[in-house]
């Protein structure tokens, strides 16, 4: 049902054949995935209980063609917990953790790396190319090994060792460079520019927004077809929260969830490189860069993402805020979550339970109300914050 490709921006660029490599659009933006909605509507929600435990379940709203074979090594379809002891804690009734660590790889970035790689494999693509602060490149080393395509991935010198150890365990060729993932993401398009390697970096590529989107899918199946109140999301590239506002319009167009009220979304970042949040207080329509950008937040060391005028323009439309959080308070997050509900956390994971104490604080969230929090990552390549 996957069509044609287009802009994220009012621009004059027409429809984009998908058959064909693209990856932003002649005007600079992002470029988007679209599905014959009209044929998919004649899709049942029944089917879904005769299809594996993966995020290809919802095949038919995903960037692949008839005959073509996902490149797949199991991922989505991850625990939503209803985290009732954390709940209890903080006044809330329906507090749930929507848990990405079980993914392969350990985090939400193996969902944009499936649906990337499928469509680079289809395209012919025999070297891939990414940026990354950490997780991203540990899962195209994986989806690359698992379809046969050589892997290049360009780590900020200062990434954490086990990011680095991962994904030349899964094969692929390392290049630490001096600086943030900005500063990678410039070396990476200057090295593989001229070789013609396939560049999967957040959002210059249309496919892994349709990974991360299937969070929202299952979100909506694994609540009974009806969406959350509020997603506290940690928000660093963006592609997670740009997908699931994007999953919302798809399920609600087919008719699975009725139009209606959706999440209101909270994009949380660490006080360090809070580019969305200090954007989001001024009232401007695009990131505040930042020049120094620290965290101990891997993920959230963006210190401006080429989606970040799609993540405020989700943000507003949802009734939503932005919230910057310390540290410190990422790693008691990470602590309490394990502690209370027995959840390995990465410090982005804890970020947003550091976030939901600020707005419980605020009166923003009421108690009855259904809040999910995303674990993006598990804590095992963050051990250094514990000890620390």
């Amino acid at each position: 049902m996957f069509t044609h490709l287009e802009c994220s921006r009012p621009c004059e660029a027409g429809p984009l054949d998908p058959r064909l490599p693209h990856h932003l659009c002649t005007c600079g933006a992002p470029l988007l995935a679209r599905y014959d909605l009209d044929a998919v509507r004649g899709w049942r929600r029944e089917t879904l209980r005769d299809r594996p435990p993966t995020l290809w379940r919802y095949r038919e709203l995903l960037p692949v063609f008839e005959g073509e074979t996902p490149v797949t090594l199991g991922e989505g379809f991850t625990p939503l917990l209803h985290a009732a002891r954390l709940g209890s804690d903080l006044g809330l009734t329906r507090l749930y953790v929507k848990d990405e660590s079980p993914n392969p790889t350990n985090s939400f970035k193996a969902r944009g790396q499936s649906t990337a790689v499928t469509r680079a494999l289809g395209l012919g693509a025999t070297t891939l190319s990414v940026p990354t602060a950490g997780n991203a490149g540990c899962a195209m080393a994986a989806y690359a090994a698992a379809a046969g395509i050589e892997a290049r991935v360009f780590m900020p010198r200062d990434v954490k060792r086990p990011f680095v150890d991962e994904s030349l365990l899964l094969g692929a060729h390392v290049e630490l460079v001096d600086g943030l993932i900005t500063d990678a993401g410039r070396i990476a398009a200057e090295r593989g520019g001229p070789l013609g390697w396939y560049d999967v970096s957040t959002l210059k590529e249309p496919y892994r927004l349709e990974g991360k989107k299937t969070m929202a899918f299952e979100l909506a199946e694994q609540l009974e077809w009806r969406w959350p109140d509020v997603i506290v999301y940690p928000a660093g590239g963006g592609t997670g929260l740009i997908g699931m506002w994007k999953g919302f319009e798809e399920l609600e167009a087919i008719g699975w969830v009725p139009r209606g009220k959706r999440p209101r979304m909270v994009a949380v970042q660490a006080e360090g490189c809070a580019p969305i949040v200090r954007a989001f207080d001024q009232g401007l329509d695009a990131g505040v860069p930042i020049p120094d950008a620290h965290t101990i937040a891997d993920g959230l060391r963006v210190p401006r993402a080429v989606g970040d005028f799609l993540m405020l323009r989700a943000i507003r439309e949802s009734g939503g805020t932005a919230v910057a959080v310390s540290d410190a308070s990422m790693v008691d997050g990470m602590r309490r979550l394990g502690r209370r509900e027995g959840i390995s956390a990465a410090p982005e994971g804890g970020a947003t339970l550091a976030a939901l104490d600020a707005l419980i604080a605020a009166g923003w969230i009421a108690r009855d109300e259904v809040v999910v929090l995303f674990n993006t990552g598990g804590a095992l390549k963050y051990l250094d914050v514990l000890r620390a």
